[in-house]
């Protein structure tokens, strides 16, 4: 099975001077479960080699079984400084795409053609598309093969308003994940802040927040094999 990873490639926090990325956990956690599964992992990047990581996510506080090994992990490190450009992939090589979160992806994401047109065709193609944390910010453009937003009418979840307002950022991110799937139609519903909270409609796998990165991965291997 190949899946392919897409990460962000943005480091700033909007106007605050900040440093900003992929969140860790959400990429470590998934990344393990499938790859120690035997799944043949890709990573890409809209701008190609090292994505930013955010710093806050490699703190003390945010430090899991998942990270520590990462840290650890000098092959996987490597494999992560070299990412393929997003451009030139072909959906027709993977079974599968999975976007890791973090505040980077509302930027460059959220609004990158190649990454709209990835998932749509992902999608048409009957392939699993899933995304954890603020990574459901790829369904912003994305459309069905009716026109539609791929989201509408579709049950989903991402980064609440309310976890968003505990990290202080409502007022910096250029939208809410929450309010921005809502007005595509989504039927958007979210678990405790900070738990483990999936959502898995027909194609479509999302996660609540880092917590839920590695439940979202064990469903789309449950959807892959």
């Amino acid at each position: 099975m190949n899946v392919l990873f897409v990460l962000t490639s943005h480091d700033k926090l909007g106007n605050t001077g900040e440093k900003t990325g992929f969140w860790v956990e959400e990429f470590a956690a998934p990344y393990y479960y499938l790859a120690d599964k035997g799944v043949n992992i890709t990573l890409v990047s809209p701008e190609g080699g090292q994505p930013p990581i955010d710093p806050k996510s490699e703190t003390e506080d945010f430090q899991t079984e998942a990270t520590k090994r990462f840290n650890q992990d000098e092959a996987l490190q490597q494999k992560l400084a070299n990412t393929e450009k997003l451009a030139h992939i072909n959906a027709d090589d993977f079974d599968a795409v999975f976007y890791p979160g973090g505040h980077g992806p509302l930027w460059d994401l959220a609004e990158d053609p190649h990454s709209i047109g990835l998932i749509e065709k992902f999608y048409a193609s009957n392939k699993p598309v899933a995304a954890v944390c603020h990574a459901p910010v790829i369904f912003k453009h994305t459309k069905g093969t009716d026109g539609a937003p791929l989201v509408h009418g579709k049950k989903v979840t991402g980064f609440s308003n309310t976890e968003e307002d505990a990290v202080q950022l409502t007022d910096v991110v250029p939208f809410l994940v929450e309010d921005m799937l809502q007005r595509n139609g989504g039927e958007y519903s979210k678990g405790d802040d900070w738990a483990p909270y999936t959502v898995e409609d027909g194609l479509l796998i999302t996660g609540q927040n880092p917590a839920s990165s590695e439940a979202a991965a064990e469903l789309l291997l449950k959807k892959l094999q």
